[in-house]
């Protein structure tokens, strides 16, 4: 939110040599971040005055409407100006800055000759002299006297603080909250603006005035109607009021909205004016239900939810509740009765409007995050004031509906709040925290009672009251304190696995990201999912309506994020993700919101995690470009389709599992260059080269690679056995076998394996040889032989290798090479 320094020193008392960046250190203290701070005025010289249009002349023959203009600015003589803007007229007064005036931007103001006439300073729009973003049309004044300092009128020299306000602090949404907030943090006096005694002032009832009805009690629980007759709403809103609101990042619109918005500005009670001649039988707050379309202020026809929240009178919707009124109640230049209205709205209501009309306004931000339910009286008797003094209105009456309102108690211990944040607090300090906040604080022992204010619904249990004390009485105060861990705690298995896997791809130069969970249908239908991977959720408020699906696979992720940092100029990429997918294979259970004061029941854990979609833990990882890169000492090396493989073999083996390799033709890789792994039968990864149609679609490097492994799926291994170790030597034996081309290498090891006998100790694939006749392939392996208490002779050894070829002939068709 933006606030000015001059309507904060209305209600807190600041020193007179106060800095702007002490101010913001102050908001910073207490948790408030200050995103900018702009100080008005410092880059504006004078003379700048007010002026009265004397005469215009159109001057003609020019690309563009150029007007001479005649100006009275105080002096003996008419000046004389050019200027383009056309929203002012004869007699209209307009802000002049004169020669010798240096505007924003170093801007000089001088005489100067220009369309054949001579130019004697400039009439000023708001965005020329820095006071705000408005450039279409120059400043015109609804007050002021010829040839006053218009700097001064406007009150150009301020600062104003751009706040970023949390949204469980809805009342710092207001020059009444930030201004209380930094009186507490500079510990100086304040001023609450709230009046009470006001509201007492226009409390008459009367039948003529509007009436009003609560008809959904959870929609509102409290509703202020104030009639106003013979409202001038013609007149020009005062200068100071537009300023200030002005200052604050909003438009000035006219005075019956402007006393609205300034009343919120200042108290953060969004308000809202009707014209009482469009209100057929009084006011009621209801939900849609029946009601189908509302056309509200933006002349947008918005089609109703039956959930929506609305006034509405006996026959039609009149505004949409806390969010933004209807046009056929809109307050115009014809209107001399208004409604005012003032409620606190329930914010799940008042969100749940603006989301589903995608429709954020002033009003809703400020009700969504839970407005005072006092402030519905005070602010709207405020804005009557206002109406009143600056409209000549008329006051009618009042109409209420709603549940008295009760301030809460709360008892804390001073005791545990100290334990709590690790620093002793004296029962001054707490009690002075709380009443800087508007508590009320009784009690002298431990034990306190503590009266929350209206405003204040955050303040709940101790741990809400602790964070009070610790920020109003300075964070600083806490020692830092490395935190002590629970004996016994430690990470579970799933746990250490994600770990050792990240460790292990990191030190291997693979650099890990972190993907937000949702993708496109289009790049789903881009990398070709089939089954399971293409059952996902669509989520019903997604970030972006890009990405409305939550993700089945890692890779969509992944080959985005690849893609980017490609389109910046990465040549060579490494990057993994472990993370969680969702898949829509299982019908949910009833989503359960269990309450938070005790542990749910096993049951309702249960129901809890049958209401949520099922997820499995994934690594995937792609890999684009060489592993070693290519310098004057020579190439390097390209990450490989068998590089991958390798990769997910080596983290499936550090999990203490055995696996098997099969070919597949899995979308998105390469069918002939990817492999799926087994454990116990089930696939549980897919590892190498990317398809090619998908690598052109992404314009990704030829030949990417990726792997993905579910995690997740991998059982836990037992107590793992060292290996003996004998100290008999190994006789190592190779065979080249011939076999058809579709028998899978792992096949034809597992039948070499089997025929090898026990003391056969290794097993490993050297070389494949392709350039066969009849579609016939040749696997070169080593056999490793070693026993335990002898050293194997040659003719033993033989015996067991012909076993393991006449097992592989047998089990799969293989045939020594020199035979073939």
């Amino acid at each position: 939110m933006k606030i000015p320094l001059s309507w904060l020193q209305d209600f807190v008392t600041l020193p007179a040599k106060i800095s702007p960046e002490q101010i913001s250190q102050a908001f910073v203290k207490v948790g408030f971040e200050v995103e900018a701070i702009e100080e008005q005025g410092t880059n504006l010289k004078g003379p700048l005055v007010v002026g009265k249009v004397l005469s215009i002349e159109e001057l003609s023959g020019h690309k563009k409407p150029i007007r001479f203009v005649g100006l009275d600015v105080g002096e003996k003589k008419i000046r004389y100006v050019i200027c383009g803007a056309r929203n002012f007229k004869v007699n209209d007064l307009v802000v002049v800055a004169l020669p010798g005036a240096v505007l924003p931007g170093d801007f000089k103001i001088s005489a100067r000759e220009t369309y054949g006439k001579v130019s004697d300073g400039m009439i000023c729009s708001a965005k020329e002299i820095g006071i705000s973003e408005e450039h279409a049309g120059i400043i015109v004044l609804p007050e002021g006297k010829i040839g006053q300092d218009a700097m001064a009128l406007l009150d150009v020299n301020d600062v104003i603080f751009d706040i970023a306000v949390n949204p469980d602090r809805g009342y710092a949404m207001s020059v009444r909250g930030l201004a209380r907030e930094l009186a507490g943090s500079l510990q100086l006096k304040y001023v609450d603006p709230a009046d009470p005694k006001i509201a007492k002032k226009f409390g008459r009832k009367n039948q003529k005035a509007v009436s009003v009805k609560i008809e959904d009690k959870s929609g509102a629980d409290q509703i202020y109607i104030r009639t106003l007759d013979q409202v001038n709403v013609k007149k020009s809103t005062p200068l100071w009021m537009q300023r200030r609101i002005e200052k604050c990042g909003m438009r000035s619109i006219s005075l019956a909205v402007d006393i609205t918005n300034y009343v919120m500005l200042e108290l953060g009670q969004p308000l809202h004016a009707f014209d009482a001649q469009y209100i057929m039988g009084g006011l009621r707050v209801v939900r849609a239900g029946k009601f189908t379309k509302l056309t509200t202020l933006d002349k947008i026809d918005r089609k109703l939810d039956p959930d929506n929240l609305l006034i509405a009178d006996s026959k039609t919707p009149l505004a949409l509740a806390g969010t933004m009124g209807g046009l056929a109640s809109e307050v115009t230049n014809e209107t001399t009765k208004i409604a005012l209205e003032a409620a606190h709205f329930d914010p799940l209501s008042i969100a749940r409007n603006s989301r589903s009309h995608n429709l954020s306004s002033e009003a809703s931000r400020r009700i969504e995050r839970n407005t005072d339910p006092a402030l519905a009286q005070i602010a709207s008797a405020r804005a009557t004031q206002l109406l009143i003094d600056l409209a000549d209105a008329k006051y009618v009456g009042t109409s209420q509906a709603g549940l008295p309102i009760k301030n809460r108690k709360v008892k804390i211990s001073q005791s545990k709040i100290s334990r709590y944040l690790g620093f002793t607090y004296t029962s001054k300090q707490v009690k002075n925290a709380l009443t800087l906040v508007g508590c009320k604080v009784t009690g002298s022992a431990d034990l306190l009672t503590v009266e929350v204010p209206t405003w204040r619904p955050d303040l709940i249990n101790f741990a809400d009251f602790a964070e009070e004390i610790a920020r109003l009485n300075n964070y600083d105060l806490i020692p830092a304190t490395l935190p002590i861990g629970k004996g016994g705690a430690q990470l579970n298995g799933m746990q250490y696995r994600k770990r050792a896997v990240a460790i292990a791809l990191a030190n291997q130069g693979f650099t890990e990201v972190i993907n937000y969970p949702f993708v496109s249908q289009e790049m789903v239908d881009l990398l070709g999912f089939t089954g399971d991977r293409t059952k996902s959720f669509k989520i019903a408020n997604p970030m972006s309506e890009e990405f409305p699906l939550l993700r089945t696979h890692l890779l969509p992720g992944l080959l985005t994020t690849a893609v980017r940092n490609i389109g910046r100029g990465s040549k060579n990429l490494a990057i993994f993700e472990i993370g969680t997918i969702f898949r829509n294979t299982t019908a949910l259970g009833k989503a359960v919101n269990p309450g938070i004061s005790k542990r749910p029941s096993e049951k309702v854990i249960k129901e809890i995690y049958d209401g949520v979609p099922k997820q499995m833990l994934f690594v995937g990882a792609v890999v684009t470009g060489e592993t070693i890169l290519s310098d004057w000492q020579g190439s390097g090396n390209k990450f490989t389709w068998s590089d991958a493989i390798a990769k997910a073999q080596e983290i499936i083996e550090s999990t203490g599992n055995d696996f098997e390799v099969v070919s597949s033709d899995l979308a998105p890789w390469h069918p002939g260059r990817c492999a799926e792994l087994r454990v116990n039968g089930k696939p549980v990864a897919h590892a190498g080269e990317l398809h090619p149609r998908v690598i052109t679609a992404l314009n990704l490097p030829e030949r990417s690679c990726a792997f993905a492994v579910i995690l997740s799926e991998l059982p836990a291994a037992g107590v793992t056995k060292a290996p003996p170790i004998w100290s008999f030597p190994a006789v190592v034996q190779d065979v080249a076998l011939v076999v058809e081309a579709k028998i899978a290498a792992a096949d034809l090891t597992a039948a070499l394996k089997q025929g090898a006998g026990p003391l056969l100790e290794s097993i490993v694939l050297f070389d494949r040889y392709d350039q066969m006749a009849e579609n016939k392939v040749s696997l070169a392996f080593t056999l490793t032989f070693r026993a335990s208490d002898r050293t194997l002779t040659s003719d033993e050894v033989a015996g067991y290798r012909d076993q393991a070829i006449a097992q592989a002939g047998k089990s799969v068709g293989a045939v020594l090479r020199g035979n073939a």
